[in-house]
């Protein structure tokens, strides 16, 4: 009762405010803005946010609230359009919607995944917000619960859904989790600083890798090396499916999954740090873990756009608990928020429940009113920007690698940023020829930091509770919350290893002969044995003891492995090679050459930067590639690096400097 007459005046004040018509302008700019960014794989909220900052200050507070969280409300959902339309992750929370997402658009259903996406994210937003409602009064104690092993004990959670995604060949799922986790051990430790895996020669390495680059590299580059090949649009059939009814109509047969995994979202988004990370893989696992049948998943199945695209807008929601209450940022982009909230007169933390309730009330139902703008806006326009999917793709190519190529920049300022991508890249490639889980990779690449300083400092802290006495020690480790979770992970694990071999996270793959798989297989393998000797390498043990762990498990894995395919006949699928047979072996372009171009652009802004690179690249693309008469180049050309300098300079963003910036000196955007 208590709470009630707590929250109701504050709650009706908070709608007071809401519903002014000048700040619904301000939403609906936020939302503009947002959707804007959202578009535009590796930008995300950070860039969003760092946008309208400097506009903040001075800004009546409400108002300044609403443009920030109509921006922070919408990117989740406008992410959605890269994910589905052309398999690019458009920010770590829309990584699991590519899986399903990316094979509709591909059968012709863009419009058909678009509007379940955004009808789910619009449920996930609205049913995170009634819950935090009352939530917020009573989320003290419960953020309170969650120490170090709880924290570790959701991260290991979500890298059980390595289980679900493992593939036919269970075994190269671990293997390739273990790698992610490794790749994400590069550079300085967190806890004793110790660099690690070449990051003492290249300094670039010493901060590690970026998600941007990662994802884009991992997931965008192969399906656009792949569509480029094919020469021909996205959708085979070049139709755009039944509509965003039908999308709507999917969600609603499917209503009770989506409150799961909104559930699933506000709660995992509570815990700071983590809910960008897992929340997406979770709620997908969930999905596949209580669906039958499961055949679909992989290959196209509504069900798995529904369930992570529902969980990720509640997350955002679930986010605000620790960043109102205890004034710690959930994430990068609530980082920002805080630091917007200071400019407008208000210190997140506990004395905003308790002093501006009204302020806290409107913040989360700003969120709510910003995500139906946002739903309403996406949903009207997916019909229509679902037609790129029927567009010839060697002319949307070029445009995708030099949004990719500008987006990965961005993530340190760096000519290293492009190097890396195209090496990720490869990698990349590779792993989807030989049907190696990049969803895994990706998992384990993720949660790698997360995971390695948990297991540290949880260590630390229940060595010394054991010091004091082994009941002290016992209560740390195995506090109710601890032992629900790890019974929870060893229940995924078990029931995502049996249903493993029915999901197949990359499609369809036909099985060759043994040498391609069998080469990659040691390549891997001689990459996991270089990682456990330089981690072996390193003086502290808390620096060296996670990244040896994972390593090791990764060598028995792909020990394992060789012995299947030395054994095993062909043909086997083990030996998955998409070069063997189907359209990728029957692609009229080959693999290496479509490639280059990749390479072509960046070797070119490497020399004489990015924007006379990009002209360099486009001309000779659209010329010799795509066959086009110099009008239609020139045109193009023209509107595609307007487009990305109008991009940089909204941003406030620079572009990639060559070596010829280092001895001429040139106007902008030519530095």
């Amino acid at each position: 009762m208590d709470i009630l007459t707590t929250a109701l005046p504050a709650l009706g004040d908070a709608f007071a405010m809401i519903l002014r018509p000048e700040q619904i302008a301000f939403l609906l700019t936020g939302v503009l803005l947002g959707l804007s960014v959202g578009v535009f794989p590796g930008l995300g909220g950070i860039a969003g946010l760092s946008l309208v900052l400097p506009f903040i200050y001075g800004m009546e507070p409400v108002a300044g609230l609403a443009l920030m969280v109509g921006l922070i409300a919408v990117i989740p959902t406008s992410d959605t359009f890269a994910s589905v339309l052309m398999g690019i992750p458009g920010s770590s929370a829309s990584q699991a919607t590519v899986l399903d997402g990316f094979p509709m658009a591909r059968k012709g259903e863009a419009a058909r995944a678009l509007s379940a996406a955004f009808i789910s994210s619009l449920f996930g937003g609205l049913l995170g917000a009634l819950v935090l409602t009352f939530f917020i009064l009573i989320a003290r104690p419960l953020v309170l619960a969650f120490g170090l092993p709880e924290m570790l004990m959701i991260t290991i959670l979500g890298l059980s859904m390595v289980a679900i995604l493992a593939g036919r060949v269970p075994v190269k799922g671990v293997v390739a989790a273990c790698l992610g986790l490794l790749v994400g051990t590069i550079g300085e430790a967190g806890a004793g600083g110790s660099l690690r895996m070449a990051s003492y020669d290249f300094p670039y390495l010493t901060d590690g890798l970026k998600i941007v680059i990662v994802g884009l590299g991992i997931f965008a580059i192969p399906e656009i090396v792949s569509l480029l090949r094919q020469d021909r649009a996205i959708s085979k059939d070049a139709t755009l499916g039944a509509g965003w009814l039908t999308g709507i109509r999917d969600w609603w047969a499917n209503i009770w999954l989506s409150i799961r995994c909104s559930v699933i979202g506000v709660i995992v988004g509570v815990i700071p740090g983590l809910g960008g990370s897992v929340v997406d893989w979770i709620a997908y696992g969930h999905t596949v873990q209580t669906s039958t049948p499961k055949e679909g998943f992989g290959k196209g199945d509504v069900r798995g756009v529904i369930g992570p695209e529902s969980s990720n807008n509640a997350k955002e929601g679930g986010g605000l608990v620790p960043t109102l209450i205890f004034g710690i940022p959930g994430s990068g982009s609530m980082a920002i928020f805080i630091g917007g909230l200071a400019l407008l007169g208000y210190d997140a933390g506990p004395q905003m429940i308790q002093n501006d309730l009204d302020i806290t009330y409107t913040i989360v139902w700003s969120l709510a009113l910003a995500n139906v703008f946002g739903a309403g806006l996406c949903i009207a326009l997916s019909g229509q920007i679902a037609r790129l999917t029927t567009i010839r793709f060697t002319l949307l190519a070029p445009f995708l690698f030099l949004m990719i190529s500008f987006a990965a920049f961005q993530s340190r300022q760096s000519l290293g940023d492009l190097i890396a991508l195209f090496a990720v890249g490869v990698l990349g490639i590779l792993l989807r020829r030989f049907d190696w889980s990049r969803p895994a990779f990706l998992i384990g690449f993720v949660l790698s930091y997360q995971a390695e300083n948990y297991t540290n400092m949880a260590q630390q802290i229940a060595a010394s509770k054991f010091r004091r006495g082994f009941e002290t020690g016992m209560e740390y480790i195995a506090s109710p919350i601890t032992l629900v979770l790890i019974a929870i992970t060893v229940v995924s694990v078990i029931v995502g290893l049996r249903q493993s071999r029915q999901i197949l996270p990359e499609g369809e793959v036909e099985t060759g002969s043994k040498r391609g798989p069998v080469i990659f297989l040691l390549c891997l393998l001689a990459y996991l044995c270089v990682a456990f000797l330089d981690a072996a390498a390193i003086d502290l043990t808390s620096d060296r003891i996670f990244p040896m762990i994972v390593a090791l498990v990764g060598i028995l894995g792909s020990v394992v492995l060789l012995i299947q395919m030395i054994r095993t006949p062909e043909p086997h699928v083990l030996f998955a090679d998409r070069e063997a047979a189907g359209e990728d072996a029957e692609a009229p372009h080959g693999l290496w050459a479509t490639l280059f171009w990749l390479a072509l652009l960046l070797t070119l802004s490497a020399l004489v930067g990015f924007i006379l690179a990009a002209v360099v690249f486009m001309v000779s693309f659209l010329r010799v590639r795509a066959g086009l008469g110099w009008a239609r180049i020139a045109v193009l050309t023209t509107l595609g690096i307007a487009f990305l300098c109008f991009v940089a300079g909204t941003l406030n963003r620079d572009f990639p400097p060559g070596l010829l910036q280092e001895y001429v000196t040139l106007p902008w955007p030519l530095i």
